[in-house]
């Protein structure tokens, strides 16, 4: 039991009997005897809870807004533990340091973790003490992106890394709470960046390369399906089985996670006579299959972003009397798996295409005129119904007729593509349409 004893000159005292059962006593000095009963209240709460060990809500709150003097004083008599006070750790700093420890990081991921703390160093300033960042703060932090006009996708990449700094803050226990836990955010796919990139798009595009590198690359993409620079710039001719029609697809991107590093990808009909041409005018000793000097360029501090693939092909599609799509080589690739999914079941596609049914349904798979065509024809004529038109893929791949062949020089159909002065090259029949998009 906790009491108050006044001394001469109006100085109190609180008396209490700690855990030991030994008497102990608080100076407080001169206040009043209200203000000593309310401290004698809590100092009894505090040896009780020394005892039992555990403090309510109440006290906890009201130990957090102790007057340092106060908590001295109740320090000494060891109601309290005495607070270690750690050295401010400074935003910029930390990020920095923590940075500098992940070499395991690539050139891209470590791009967009550099941007976020420049994002971050902005808002809060170099010097801020991350220990004082609290959730709303956080909150005013996203809110700003949203002000600087970023797209909710955009915005949701950058709050899920900033979640992560903090996070390793809170794992050396520099930081009890994780200000950025509490912000909900989720990969969401941008319906107006996706594009589908029809067959007959593809052929003037194809028209318009320079030479049989760009043919090829723009091919590997639309009708191989593959992440482009990454993967396209990576293909060996080593890697390519021309008895068993498929090849190996190294892949920079997803070879951290497990089954990740290769895949193995049908050398689809389409996608041959590129590659025949392109082997037919290799030089001896060649190891890449397309040019090895715009995967040199990748080699730098900029990573495949320096292979500056996109700002060429911009200049093929105009040339083609087009207008640049989004994400030129993602959605080569995006329209690429739309059309296998037509065909094949998804998980064959997402194991060709390395990816998951996942994110190949929301990032990758569109809905392309010719759905909503075959919908309005089934509407039209009752005779022949949605279950009807929905038959095998392997009987539509059988009457498709696509094996690839390459057209006699006097074949002009519609399925031909013309590529410059060489010679024209088949492309699928009826049932294939352009996916396909890059890293």
């Amino acid at each position: 039991m906790a009491c108050v004893s006044s001394d001469p000159g109006g100085l109190k005292r609180v008396l209490f009997v700690d855990s030991w059962g030994k008497r102990r006593a608080i100076r407080l000095g001169k206040c009043s005897v209200k203000n000593a009963e309310s401290i004698a209240v809590r100092v009894e709460q505090l040896a009780a809870a020394k005892t039992f060990g555990s403090m309510g809500r109440d006290l906890c709150s009201w130990v957090t807004e102790l007057e340092p003097l106060l908590r001295t004083k109740l320090e000494k008599v060891d109601l309290l533990t005495k607070e270690v006070v750690k050295p401010a750790t400074l935003l910029d700093t930390f990020i920095v340091t923590f940075l500098g420890g992940r070499p395991d990081l690539k050139t891209y991921t470590m791009l967009i973790r550099n941007q976020v703390k420049a994002l971050l160093t902005v808002h809060f300033g170099r010097d801020r003490d991350v220990a004082t960042i609290t959730a709303g703060d956080a909150d005013d932090w996203q809110q700003w992106l949203i002000k600087r006009g970023m797209a909710p996708a955009t915005i949701a990449k950058r709050v899920q890394v900033a979640r992560s700094y903090f996070r390793a803050m809170q794992r050396r226990e520099l930081i009890v709470r994780n200000p950025f836990d509490g912000i909900r955010t989720s990969a969401c796919a941008n319906s107006e960046r996706m594009h589908f990139v029809t067959i007959e798009d593809t052929q003037a595009v194809l028209a318009k390369c320079p030479d049989h590198h760009w043919r090829l690359i723009v091919a590997l993409a639309r009708f191989g399906g593959l992440r482009t620079p990454s993967e396209t710039l990576s293909l060996r001719w080593q890697e390519i089985d021309w008895d068993q029609n498929r090849f190996v697809v190294t892949s920079p991107k997803t070879e951290h996670h497990e089954g990740g590093q290769r895949r193995v990808v049908p050398l689809f009909p389409e996608l041959r006579p590129f590659l025949d041409e392109s082997l037919e005018l290799a030089p001896d000793g060649d190891v890449f299959v397309v040019d090895a000097r715009y995967r040199k360029a990748a080699m730098g501090s900029g990573g495949w972003a320096n292979a500056n693939l996109r700002t060429t092909f911009h200049k093929i599609i105009k040339r083609a009397g087009l207008t640049p799509w989004p994400k030129v080589f993602q959605n080569l690739r995006s329209s690429r798996e739309t059309e296998l999914a037509e065909r094949f079941p998804i998980h064959v596609v997402t194991k060709w295409l390395g990816n998951s049914p996942k994110v190949a349904l929301k990032h990758y798979l569109q809905t392309t005129e010719e759905h909503f065509a075959k919908a309005l024809e089934a509407a039209q004529n009752p005779a022949h119904s949605l279950s009807k038109a929905a038959q095998n893929p392997a009987q539509q791949l059988a009457r498709s007729g696509s094996q690839g062949n390459m057209e006699t020089p006097g074949n002009t159909g519609e399925n031909t593509v013309f590529t410059g002065n060489y010679v024209p090259l088949a492309i699928a029949e009826t049932g294939l349409e352009p996916v396909t998009p890059g890293l």
